[in-house]
């Protein structure tokens, strides 16, 4: 049966059988039921009325119930309507159903015969309308469905940012840029912790005034996010309570999350509406995931600075220690020089006194005299340079 929400206008110019059909059948079932007795007052109560249901005699003073359905249709109005038909003019119901009828009432009817009419066509506006509902939401779960697409396309984007960006400046750009799309904000920031002067540096924005956006680099103070950065905890602050914070200049719905390394806050990750249309838990979760990549991004970049500053030690160690080669060559060459001659000299004297048959030195003077020899030879063996093959196969005892 019907229910009272259910709105029926009754086009009917007998008195007698509107009275019968709205006031003794339609109304006690709980039907709201308007009644017109002409076509023009018809179609001005079908724009202020809207009924779900139009019943119309088909023979009305002026014009008829064929050009009510005439009318309907030109106005693009998609109500259904039953026609009312007395007997032994059947031959005008074929044009009204072509016309756009549903359904047809013989009159004079019985009460039970008028509400089956009625049951019949309001059952058709129901099924119409549950389709209508069904379609609804399902265009509504098929776009939630491609949000939450687009969102965790996004997470994954960041993800492969973080180990594929080396450039730290480009990464946090990608992380503030995808949190303000994930989250439907109208801008956003990333504030993070200098290891110096403990102040939190703008590093990266996206949509903030030109003031503002030229401070990257540079210590900035939002006003709120100091706040988390002592707490530790995510801040979503909306409408009026926002008002007593100057980041309200910018916009009227924030949400602040902590970026945290060690359970330490080392940066702030902000986004902001215009309007005052709250973030909620949805958002809450996306921009912690985000954020979660944030802190992993920070991290890897203390340790590929780490990692760098390793490395540049290193290779001042190794050039040290080849200037230090150096010097020792250029020491040794600069001794061998000096005492090349003097060694060549002495090296030939005592070649001359054992060639000497006349200088009467005995053999055991000669002997000493070739053991000195040989020490002059070494002494310009361990003076020469030698190439660092030669040094690395003798090791370090031929330098004793």
């Amino acid at each position: 049966m019907g229910n009272q929400q259910e709105k029926i206008l009754l086009v009917e110019s007998s008195h007698k059988n509107s009275d019968l059909i709205a006031r003794q059948t339609l109304v006690p079932l709980g039907y709201r039921v308007k009644v017109a007795s002409s076509v023009p007052t018809a179609l001005q109560e079908t724009v202020r009325f809207s009924p779900d249901l139009i019943i119309t005699n088909l023979k009305l003073p002026g014009l008829s119930g064929k050009d009510l359905l005439v009318a309907l249709t030109s106005q693009g109005l998609e109500l259904p309507v039953i026609v009312l038909c007395e007997r032994g003019a059947e031959a005008d119901l074929i044009q009204t159903f072509r016309l756009g009828a549903v359904d047809i009432l013989l009159w004079p009817a019985r009460e039970v015969e008028v509400v089956s009419a009625v049951e019949r066509a309001l059952n058709q506006v129901r099924a119409r309308r549950e389709r209508e509902t069904l379609a609804h939401q399902l265009q509504q779960a098929n776009q939630e469905l491609q949000r939450r697409v687009r969102e965790l396309t996004t997470i994954f984007a960041i993800g492969k940012a973080v180990t594929a960006i080396t450039n730290y400046h480009s990464l946090f750009e990608r992380i503030v840029e995808g949190a303000m799309y994930i989250c439907e904000a109208d801008s956003a920031w990333l504030l993070l912790r200098d290891e110096h002067s403990k102040a939190f540096v703008l590093r990266a924005q996206r949509n903030l005034p030109e003031p503002v956006s030229g401070k990257i680099g540079q210590p900035w103070d939002d006003g709120i996010s100091s706040l988390v950065a002592v707490s530790g905890e995510p801040l979503i602050i909306h409408g009026d309570p926002l008002r007593r914070f100057k980041i309200s200049l910018l916009g009227r719905s924030a949400m602040v999350m902590p970026v945290k390394v060690n359970s330490e806050v080392v940066g702030l990750l902000t986004v902001l509406r215009k309007a005052a249309l709250p973030f909620g838990a949805n958002s809450q979760a996306l921009l912690s995931a985000v954020v979660d990549y944030a802190s992993i991004s920070i991290v890897n970049a203390h340790l590929f600075k780490a990692l760098e500053e390793r490395t540049r030690r290193l290779q001042q160690t190794a050039e040290a220690a080849q200037a230090e080669e150096r010097n020792k060559d250029e020491l040794l060459n600069k001794l061998l020089r000096e005492l090349s001659t003097p060694l060549a000299e002495a090296d030939q004297a005592i070649d001359t006194l054992l060639i000497d048959e006349q200088s009467g030195l005995g053999d055991s003077q000669k002997r000493i005299l070739r053991h000195t020899q040989e020490c002059l030879q070494r002494m310009v063996d361990l003076l020469t340079p030698r190439p660092p093959s030669a040094k690395a196969k003798d090791g370090v005892g031929g330098l004793r």
